[in-house]
């Protein structure tokens, strides 16, 4: 951690102020050694970026051109892997492993997420970059820390303890379950702050009430893995806890964490984050809601282009605690939609291409209605002007895309909602 942070310092180091050209200047010049570094020491994207010139992606639309390797492409080239009896468990993602993978060596641990997909850790300190969001959170060096997440199977638990040793705190390994021996560890240990999920803090806390146990010490919280509503946070506030979330994932790390001013979340160091139309790896504009897709700088695991499958947003301007880096609102929903219609599967992507072929549309998104084996599909999309014909060339290219006939309803600019919602199933399941 930098000098710069201490007790009596509102930020973890002096990147988290760096002025925002600079910082995009810095990240664009890290871009194509991170795609040649990918290139020369994965397959994967070996394979995914064959014939690419590295050093062409300098820019976010170079960027923008490479293709977006999603979370089920990830667990499909894995369990090929495994079944092919090739060895190796990461499908290629991944620079790192041990003696047994070959040449590839320097992973600290391995991990096991729902799937099954296998994570990689490599040997860095703080790997997952977790540390800034717990300073934002309260936490500082000397703290002890009650870590509530999963050690077992899953990194959560690991995450979050390898950032507290990069801010200079003790950890009290709880995990998750054992409820009366984590009370007695609180109120033995007397930690300052907790780090896990806000339902198992919330049980805790009801216990101790009941009980008579003292958890007086836990005054602050980072909370991830689930969502923190305001009305929980009032709740914990009422009990003397300030808590505060993160948005990280077992592949990609830190994404981005809440700060005292409670206006959304700052990208965390370290990340490229686009925010692109569901079922495409097309850029939209800040402010539109879409998918969240994440290049990360970490050379042991570099995944680029990596889409999470959650919607959210850029935020105008920047944090009010003098953060310089960009803002999300959060998490806002999943990307990966779609709708069975009369024995065919429609998606996001089919909306993304029919938009990608009338440029003209400034919204659009598939409305599913009627009951179930009576379904009408409607297209219901936003333009400026209607050329004379665009309805019927729309019902058209839509039967093309989808095989599917489907009606058109042309509306003004600002008639659709901003949620990223490209396939929207309203039908009554009676």
């Amino acid at each position: 951690m930098s000098s710069s942070s201490s007790s009596h310092s509102h930020f973890y180091d002096a990147q988290e102020t760096v002025e925002a050209g600079a910082r995009e200047q810095a990240l664009l010049a890290a871009l194509p050694r991170q795609v040649a570094h990918a290139q020369a020491h994965t397959a994967a994207f070996a394979e995914l970026f064959a014939g690419i010139d590295a050093a062409g992606v300098s820019s976010r639309a170079a960027l923008a051109s490479l293709p977006v390797t999603r979370k089920s492409e990830l667990l499909a080239r894995q369990q090929a892997k495994r079944q092919s009896g090739h060895g190796d468990p990461f499908g290629g993602f991944s620079a790192i492993g041990w003696s047994g993978l070959g040449a590839q060596q320097g992973v600290r641990r391995v991990f096991q997420s729902p799937g099954t997909i296998y994570e990689p850790e490599g040997m860095a300190p703080d790997f997952w970059r977790v540390a800034r969001a717990l300073f934002a959170a309260g936490m500082r060096p000397g703290d002890l820390l009650h870590n509530s997440f999963s050690y077992h199977l899953t990194p959560a638990g690991a995450m979050m303890e390898g950032g507290a040793h990069a801010l200079g705190c003790s950890v009290f390994p709880g995990g998750v379950g054992n409820t009366e021996l984590q009370l007695q560890a609180i109120a033995e240990l007397r930690p300052q702050g907790y780090v896990g999920t806000p339902s198992f803090l919330r049980i805790l806390l009801e216990k101790a009430a009941q009980t008579g146990a003292d958890v007086s010490s836990i005054t602050k919280a980072l909370f991830s893995g689930e969502a923190f509503t305001p009305a929980l946070r009032d709740w914990f506030a009422a009990r003397g806890v300030t808590g505060y979330q993160c948005y990280a994932t077992a592949d990609l790390g830190l994404i981005a964490y809440e700060t005292s001013a409670r206006e959304g979340m700052v990208l965390a160091e370290g990340v490229i984050v686009e925010i692109v139309r569901p079922g495409s790896g097309e850029p939209l504009p800040e402010g539109e809601v879409g998918e969240l897709v994440v290049t990360t700088l970490t050379p042991d695991y570099p995944l680029i282009r990596f889409g999470t499958g959650d919607l959210s947003a850029i935020l105008p301007g920047r944090c009010p605690t003098g953060r310089s880096n960009a803002r999300i609102k959060g998490w806002l929903g999943r990307a990966d939609q779609s709708a069975k219609v009369r024995g065919m599967f429609v998606h996001a992507s089919q909306v993304a291409e029919l938009m990608r072929r009338f440029p003209e549309l400034l919204r659009a998104r598939l409305v599913v209605e009627g009951e179930m084996a009576q379904d009408r599909m409607s297209l219901k999309a936003e333009v400026a002007q209607a050329a004379e014909g665009l309805s019927e060339r729309l019902a058209q290219a839509l039967r093309d895309i989808t095989k599917l006939r489907c009606e058109v309803e042309l509306l003004p600019p600002g008639s659709l909602p901003n949620d990223g919602l490209l396939v929207q199933d309203s039908r009554s399941l009676a």
